[in-house]
Parts: structure tokens; sequence; C-alpha cells
């Protein structure tokens, strides 16, 4: 598969996922699924992250990022300015609400809503990826601004 058709199929699936959670989550849950230490284990993994953005510990924050994902960035604080300047709600949201966690192709999906300081609402999907030790590490953030509706 060509890298614009996997992008293609990944966004579609992404937003397809979207969709069925704010429908009420035809994704597939994964609270059936996923023993409850696991779905406190991740909501623990990302609440500490958001804590050390809000600290500015871009070392702590980045610990908890998967091996891909600090190679990819290379430094903490290289992965701390794409996060201050590419996803400020997740740097500094106004509010955090965990949702259950989902399965999406067989892969841990951690939905987190969250307001930004203008109060702007957004979806938060955390990927996560349990590492050979047992514990999980966040493998990347995707973000969709809520649109308000009128009834």
């Amino acid at each position: 598969m060509s890298v614009i058709r996997a992008q293609s199929y990944t966004s579609r699936v992404f937003r397809a996922f979207v969709l069925a959670l704010l429908l009420g989550g035809a994704a597939a849950s994964a609270a059936e699924l996923l023993p409850v230490e696991d779905a406190k284990a991740i909501r623990a993994v990302i609440a500490d992250q958001l804590d050390a953005f809000a600290r500015d510990d871009a070392k702590h924050a980045f610990s908890l990022a998967t091996t891909g994902i600090r190679e990819r960035f290379g430094t903490p604080e290289v992965f701390m300015d794409m996060v201050r300047s590419g996803y400020p709600v997740v740097y500094r949201p106004k509010s955090v609400q965990f949702e259950e966690p989902a399965l999406l192709g067989g892969e841990v999906i951690q939905p987190v809503r969250m307001t930004d300081a203008d109060g702007g609402a957004w979806i938060a999907l955390y990927p996560m990826e349990r590492q050979p030790d047992g514990a999980w590490r966040i493998n990347g953030c995707r973000l969709v601004k809520l649109q308000a509706q009128r009834v």
C-alpha cells in the first residue's frame, strides 16, 4: 500500500472511530476486554504525562512515550517544543475527562475529552502500547476539535 493510500486509510479509520465514539460507541469497547488494572494504568500514564506538561518537565513527559516516539523526536526538549506548539490543549488543558478505552484494529485507544483555554472542546485519542515489562506507554495523540451543534 502506498504512503498516500495508507494515510488515507488511516484517516478514514480515525474519522470512523471518532464518529462511533461520539455516537455512543460502535467501536469495540475495551472495557469488556481490558482488565480494570490495565485501564487504570493507561489513564495514570496519560494523567502523569499531562501533569509533566503542566510542570514543564520535558524529561518525564518524554519518558512516558514509546520508544518509537522517543526515537522520532530525539530529545525531551524537541518533544516538549512540539507539544507546546502543535498540541496546546494537551500542553495546558483547562479540563480533562477520560472516556472508556476502546479497541481499534487490535490497538488500545484511550479517548480523553479536553477543554482548551478558550473553552473549545476537543477529543484526544491516545494509542497505547504495552511494553515488554508490562508497563503502558503513549504511542502518539490524535486531536479532533469538537464543533458545537445548534438545535
